[in-house]
């Protein structure tokens, strides 16, 4: 069984719009997160995402079970990147399905904040030199040595 919720390739908006298609939602809200060329610590040209894929999938199946639950929500769908992702492309898309636009705003962006404190995903900047660093900290990754 593929992953659900993780993808080594890039992420495919339309057909997770498709996927989350129905007539009764009256609003239909999307965050998409890319990878930005510039952060607090320099210049990046890409994120090494790394994740647990077991406990990743289990998360992200979870939130969007638990968004289903609220108020007028009708469909959710999370999906990550994983592996590198080069400046400019999307890292992650969540798509809210709801009765009306508050409820799928609400949503989505729970489902985003849930993400970023519940799953398994960790980011490490690529720097123009090749250098990594562990992202928000500006700690770098050395090689061990022989």
């Amino acid at each position: 069984m593929s992953p659900r919720h993780l993808s080594a390739e890039p992420l495919d908006l339309d057909a997770l719009l498709a996927e989350t298609a129905g007539v009764d939602a009256g609003a239909v809200v999307v965050f998409a997160g890319d990878v930005r060329a510039q952060e607090p610590q320099g210049s990046i040209v890409a994120l090494d995402y790394d994740v647990h894929p077991g406990l990743a999938e289990r998360a992200l199946a979870r939130i969007e079970r638990d968004l289903l639950t609220s108020q007028g929500v009708l469909a959710v769908r999370i999906v990550h990147r994983v592996g590198r992702v080069p400046a400019g492309e999307t890292a992650v898309i969540s798509v809210v399905r709801a009765r009306h636009r508050r409820e799928a705003f609400e949503a989505c962006e729970r489902s985003i904040e849930r993400l970023k404190r519940e799953v398994a995903i960790w980011k490490v900047d690529v720097r123009p030199d090749g250098a990594r660093e562990i992202s928000d900290t500006g700690q770098p990754i050395q090689a061990p040595e022989d």
